[in-house]
């Protein structure tokens, strides 16, 4: 039976840099100590990328392999859940017992995650519908006896102006579902909140705080990009950083405002 979670959406506190140097300090002595979940969680994405790679090669369609290495990290966020309970469960002192992080894991199919993953489904499938339109719009009358053989194309004109013009569209989605689910999802697991709420409290947590928050989501693009540069295999290291990282500093955002002067939600551990 898993625990009751405090009701409602903590106080949350400003957002500084330092905040993001702590929070990528303690998720990398987290990994360190739990590489097995590290390898686990992080496998089913480099499986993922795998399999994306696989299938855009043997159907003979490679340009839909550099949308799909574009929209590769919208999807990442699935794999976090599982990071936080780790991070959570160290932090409070409890023992990692596999049973019990799968099973608050999976728990959360009877909670408001899969509400919020319905969400980044629809608009990843909505980006991938737009960058085949990107495509056809840029290079549908491009000569071209086969794309798998003719990547010249992509130094046309047309070619640089449907990577230039796909990129921006590609950018502005991925910031998008950043600001609502960079906060929402580790709330999500703290929490007893709708993934409404939770949503709207990571917007504003990014808006009231954009300089710091997005420079974590460049930091979080970068290097998850670098990361699927060798055969995905980068992703068994950044993205338990990452996953781990990012609870850490949901926590020191929500100590912030537990710290901050006037009324503090009840039910909010300090760090």
């Amino acid at each position: 039976m898993q625990p009751e979670k405090p009701l409602g959406v903590p106080d949350m506190g400003a957002v500084d840099f330092t905040m993001l140097g702590v929070a990528l300090r303690r998720g990398w002595a987290d990994m360190a100590r739990a590489p097995g979940f590290a390898v686990v969680f992080a496998g089913v994405y480099v499986a993922v990328g795998w399999i994306m790679a696989y299938v855009t090669w043997v159907t003979g369609q490679t340009y839909w392999l550099i949308f799909a290495a574009v929209s590769f990290p919208l999807i990442g966020p699935f794999a976090a859940v599982g990071f936080y309970e780790v991070s959570h469960r160290l932090q409070m002192g409890l023992p990692l017992e596999r049973n019990e992080v799968f099973g608050v894991v999976f728990h959360q199919g009877k909670r408001q995650l899969p509400s919020i993953c319905a969400v980044i489904i629809i608009l990843f499938l909505f980006w991938f519908f737009l960058a085949h339109m990107i495509f056809a719009l840029f290079l549908g009358f491009s000569t071209m006896t086969n794309i798998s053989s003719s990547y010249e194309v992509y130094l046309t004109r047309e070619g640089l102006s449907m990577l230039g013009f796909g990129t921006l569209v590609g950018a502005g989605f991925a910031v998008l579902l950043y600001n609502i689910t960079v906060v929402a999802l580790p709330l999500l697991l703290d929490r007893e909140v709708d993934f409404v709420t939770a949503m709207i409290t990571s917007f504003q947590v990014v808006t009231g705080n954009p300089v710091p928050m997005l420079a974590w989501a460049g930091f979080i693009a970068v290097s998850t990009f670098v990361a699927m540069l060798p055969g995905f295999l980068g992703l068994f290291i950044v993205l338990p950083l990452l996953g781990h990282a990012t609870w850490h500093l949901y926590r020191l955002i929500c100590k912030a405002g537990a710290d901050a002067p006037g009324p503090a939600t009840d039910g909010v551990l300090n760090d």
